[in-house]
């Protein structure tokens, strides 16, 4: 019997569905079960940054039951994910094994019977091809991931006891990907506050003709008695354009806006001489295009469709996709390929024809260019592993589990289909008095892959202006719409994960971890959807940016990913990438050390303290900020500012749900009647009063 060794106990199961288990045994590791401890920065800096791996805490049963296992089994198969972290679970599981020889910084591979099988779907043809052609353990992979690792520890375990010293603060991090992640979000705040907002007026008119041919009952433009309308933007006078751009410089490159030169001082007088003008139609343009559908998805594309259409954070997303990928689902779902497998793409073929017919199939396949320029080709996009729209599984999966396979699902096969047919019609209306405005539609001549992706642009747009040049229009009114110029919009998940992954800033598997840990440390909050900087972060980010500008560079940190592509290429040695980076490092660092300047992060607020007439203040702890009185330690007054969960509910007494923390630092939601209403929860189905099996967390005082 062969021992294969996955991370995931759904892996596990998945597997144990579709193999002989006289022929396997399936063990399921729980994740990592070694890494660097928590308590040391564990770098032997004078042995080429040798890592002093340990047995994770809590993990030593099951490295115990896996070596009796492999014992006992004489044949081991490593299983785990394809990426970068999934070999490194395989090399920690076969060096505790004894299969691997480590003279660092070399690593070789003890037991040439070692077998690593790779995979991008768990499914019975996929798991069949991966046995019968197994791999051995993918060193350059292993040391990739080594080096991610010991750079990030190198400046975390570095920095942050630096930031303790300046701020009194013994909780506070920087990183390496996340000080750049939330750099991007203090820039961009700066950049707000600093955009110049200005007034000013976009003008439409609205305009009937009779139709010449009488009533249009197809058409829902044409009303009883033939009467056609049309709303149309004023666009220029005498040839001279109403709108102008701007474009300024950002932290991340150009932002370009637009305003007209209508405002306060000469909409009235415009308005009025519009209302008395003659029009005519003296321009119809139009264009039939082709529309194609998007690519399939990709991991970035993945979360920020999840959270645009369902508000899904970029963590519940993966979370959802590793269950999806588990339970055979799903390709896997950490990818930055738009590549699909040829038998996915024909059996798509095969589905469109049959669904919706012989017209909406492609003859050949479609494929798609990545924009990336280190996206790994070998892999493929998110996909579905059968062509079944309904999610079928011997597991109960929640809603959105649904929501989520259902976007996939959508998105795969649409990709598939035929392009859309549009036609684009523009319409100039010019008065006598040389006032143009312009109008422009568009007509769906052929639905194409809009069909199954979405409907209601097709609907919404079937029908098309049934106007004629010269034709006379009567000017029904005019309308002026107030607006000021927009400043660059501040990063939601979605927007935030798209520049990074533009930048070439972190990579697929670690979006989410860091969106994650700059809100864990308080350093962002939420306002709705979008992110703002807390003083904290903001003073954090500024400090760390002046003292180490070449570390928190987007294109540094940009070539240090690609570093690390090229060292799972082996295009690169990793000991000196770690080298090069290291040296300049250090002695910014030491010149740091130097500066006894402390930070200083505290925010007035209104108000006076109840018990020493002092001013209140913010400050910040590793629970979030909170009100306390600036004469501390004379005066110890403090005060919560819990955090308010929007649009929900306490189910026992129709109280705000806030965000409290247990004594473990664990977060949990509880009303703020407390303690006159005990009602708490861990999640989000807490909340809602749906039925878990999770333990209530206990409210204290």
């Amino acid at each position: 019997m062969a021992l294969i060794i996955v991370e995931s106990p759904t892996k596990a199961r998945t597997f144990n569905r579709i193999l002989d288990p006289k022929d396997y045994f399936v063990f399921a590791t729980m994740g990592h079960i070694r890494d660097l401890p928590t308590n040391k920065i564990s770098i032997d800096y004078s042995n080429n940054f040798k890592p002093d791996y340990t047995i994770i805490k809590n993990k030593e049963k099951i490295v115990d039951k896996l070596k009796n296992l492999a014992y006992e089994n004489k044949e081991i198969i490593l299983a785990t994910d394809p990426d970068r972290e999934g070999e490194s679970i395989s090399y920690h599981v076969a060096y505790l094994l004894d299969k691997i020889k480590e003279n660092w910084p070399e690593i070789e591979i003890k037991d040439k019977d070692l077998k690593r099988i790779v995979f991008h779907e768990i499914t019975p043809k996929a798991l069949e091809e991966a046995l019968e052609n197994p791999l051995t353990l993918r060193i350059n992979l292993v040391k990739a991931q080594q080096a991610r690792r010991i750079l990030d520890r190198v400046v975390g375990y570095e920095l942050s006891p630096l930031l303790w010293k300046k701020t009194g603060k013994n909780w506070l991090s920087a990183g390496r990907v996340q000080t750049v992640a939330l750099r991007l979000i203090v820039e961009r705040e700066k950049e707000i506050k600093n955009f110049k907002i200005e007034d000013y007026y976009q003008v439409y008119g609205n305009f009937t003709s009779e139709h010449p041919r009488g009533v249009n009952q197809v058409n829902p433009e044409i009303h009883p008695g033939g009467e056609f309308r049309i709303k149309a933007k004023l666009f220029s006078k005498d040839n001279v354009d109403y709108e102008q751009k701007t474009t300024i410089s950002l932290f991340t490159g150009d932002y370009t806006y637009t305003k007209t030169t209508i405002n306060k001082d000469n909409i009235e007088a415009l308005k009025q001489d519009l209302q008395t003008d003659q029009y005519q139609v003296t321009n119809i343009s139009e264009e039939v295009i082709k529309r194609y559908p998007p690519p399939p998805f990709t991991t970035s594309l993945l979360q920020q469709d999840a959270f645009y259409k369902f508000g899904f954070p970029s963590k519940m997303t993966m979370s959802l996709a590793q269950g999806l990928y588990e339970r055979g689902l799903i390709t896997y779902h950490r990818t930055d390929s738009f590549n699909l497998s040829s038998s996915f793409v024909f059996k798509a073929k095969d589905y469109i024809r049959e669904t919706y017919g012989e017209n909406y199939a492609l003859e050949k396949p479609r494929g798609f260019k990545t924009k990336s320029k280190m996206a790994q080709e070998a892999h493929e996009a998110i996909r579905p592993t059968r062509l079944n729209p309904n999610l079928k599984t011997t597991e109960k999966l929640t809603t959105n589990y649904r929501k989520l396979y259902s976007l996939i699902f959508t998105r795969s096969v649409a990709c598939q289909m035929k392009e859309a047919e549009i036609k684009v019609i523009k319409i100039s209306i010019e008065g006598s008095k040389k006032y143009l405005f312009k109008s422009e539609t568009e007509q769906v001549l052929f639905d194409g892959f809009f069909k199954l992706l979405n409907p209601k642009f097709v609907e919404a747009n079937k029908s098309k202006p049934n106007v004629q040049i010269n034709q006379s229009l009567e000017q029904k009114s005019i309308e002026e719409e107030s607006l000021q110029t927009k400043p660059p919009p501040r990063y939601n998940e979605a927007s935030l994960i798209r520049i990074l992954e533009e930048k070439g800033i972190g990579r697929p598997s670690t979006y989410a971890p860091i969106i994650s840990l700059i809100q864990t440390k308080n350093y962002v909050e939420k306002d709705g959807r979008y992110f703002i900087p807390t003083s904290l972060g903001s003073t954090i980010c500024d400090y760390l940016s002046l003292s180490f500008p070449n570390l928190f560079d987007l294109n540094f940190t940009a070539s240090m990913e690609d570093d690390l592509d090229k060292i799972a290429n082996n295009e690169k040695n990793y000991i000196s990438v770690l080298n090069d980076f290291y040296n300049p490092f250090k002695i910014s660092l030491e010149e740091r050390k130097k500066d006894n300047t402390p930070i200083n992060i505290e925010d007035k607020v209104e108000g006076i303290c109840p018990e020493c007439k002092g001013n209140l203040i913010n400050r910040f702890s590793r629970f979030g900020k909170f009100i306390a009185c600036s004469n501390f330690p004379k005066c110890k007054y403090t005060k919560s500012i819990l955090k308010t969960v929007k649009g929900k509910k306490c189910h026992k007494c129709g109280g705000d749900v806030v965000v409290r923390y247990s004594k473990s630092k664990r977060r949990f939601y509880g009303c703020s009647n407390y303690p006159k209403c005990d009602f708490s929860a861990w999640s989000w189905a807490g909340i809602l009063n749906v039925k878990t099996s999770i333990s209530k967390p206990k409210l204290k005082s």
